[in-house]
C-alpha cells in the first residue's frame, strides 16, 4: 500500500513522517532524495553548474544553499528559475524512489502474496507533491496532508530555522496552497492539535491502512488459488 503524506513548510510533516516509520511504514524521504542528488561532483550537481553558472556551488563541490536560495526562492528571482532547478531534480528524485521501491520489494521477509514486504505500508513523504502530482511515476492509495496555518509555520521558521519574515514567506510562497494540498488529499492532519491527540488519529489511520492491506492480499491469494485450480 503507498501512500502520499505532503504538508506545508514547518507545519509538522517530519514528526508526522517519524511516527509513521516508529509504527512500521517504510519510509521514502523525498527531501532527503534531494540531498543526494545534489552531492559533490555528482550528475545533479554537475547539471545545476551548466544551468546556473559556477556560483552555484561552493569550493568543495557542494551545493551553495544561500546562492540558490537568493537565486531561485527570492521575491527577486527569475520566475523561470524554480522551473530549471526542478527539471534537474525531479527526474533524478523519482528515480531514486523507484530504486528504493524496487529494494523494498525485495526484502527477505516480503509476503507470499505479492512484491511489498509484510506490513506493506510506504510512505512517500513529498513536500511537493500536489505540485508534481501529474509526473510523479507513482499513484496512491492515500494521500495524507499535514496543515498549520500560516502564521503558525512563519513564526516556526523563524524560531526554529533562523530565517527572516521575509524569507519564510518566500518559501511558503513557492510551495502549492493548502488548499491544493487538500484537494488531492484523502486525509487532512491539524498540526497544531496536541501531539498525543495527532497520534492517536495517526494509529487509528494506520491500523486501517494495514486491515486494508491484508484484505486486499487476501483476496489476491484467493484469486491466485482459484486460477490454479481452474
Amino acid at each position: 500500500m503507498r501512500v502520499g503524506l505532503t504538508g506545508g513548510i514547518a507545519a509538522g510533516k517530519s514528526t508526522v513522517a517519524e511516527h509513521l516509520k516508529e509504527m512500521g511504514a517504510y519510509l521514502i524521504d523525498y527531501d532527503q532524495l534531494a540531498r543526494e542528488v545534489v552531492e559533490p561532483h555528482g550528475e545533479g550537481m554537475q547539471a545545476i553548474v551548466r544551468e546556473f553558472g559556477p556560483d552555484a556551488m561552493m569550493s568543495d563541490g557542494s551545493l551553495n544553499r544561500q546562492w540558490m536560495a537568493e537565486h531561485v526562492f527570492s521575491f527577486e528571482a527569475d520566475p523561470n528559475s524554480r522551473k530549471r532547478l526542478d527539471d534537474i531534480e525531479h527526474p533524478l528524485i523519482f528515480r531514486c524512489a523507484t530504486q528504493m521501491e524496487h529494494e523494498i520489494g525485495q526484502a527477505p521477509n516480503r509476503g507470499p502474496c505479492g512484491t511489498f514486504p509484510l506490513g506493506g505500508v510506504i510512505v512517500h513523504d513529498v513536500p511537493l507533491l500536489a505540485e508534481v502530482m501529474e509526473v510523479i511515476p507513482f499513484r496512491f492509495d492515500h494521500i495524507l496532508t499535514i496543515e498549520a496555518p500560516e502564521r503558525v509555520r512563519i513564526a516556526r521558521m523563524m524560531s526554529t530555522r533562523g530565517m527572516s519574515r521575509e524569507q519564510a514567506e518566500d518559501r511558503i510562497r513557492h510551495q502549492p496552497s493548502s488548499q491544493q494540498r487538500e484537494a488531492i488529499a484523502d486525509v487532512v492532519i491539524d498540526s497544531t492539535q496536541p501531539i498525543e491527540q495527532m497520534f492517536e488519529c495517526l494509529d487509528m489511520l494506520f491500523a486501517r491502512w494495514l486491515s486494508d492491506f491484508r484484505i486486499r492480499n487476501a483476496v489476491k491469494a484467493e484469486s491466485r488459488l482459484s486460477a490454479k485450480r481452474n
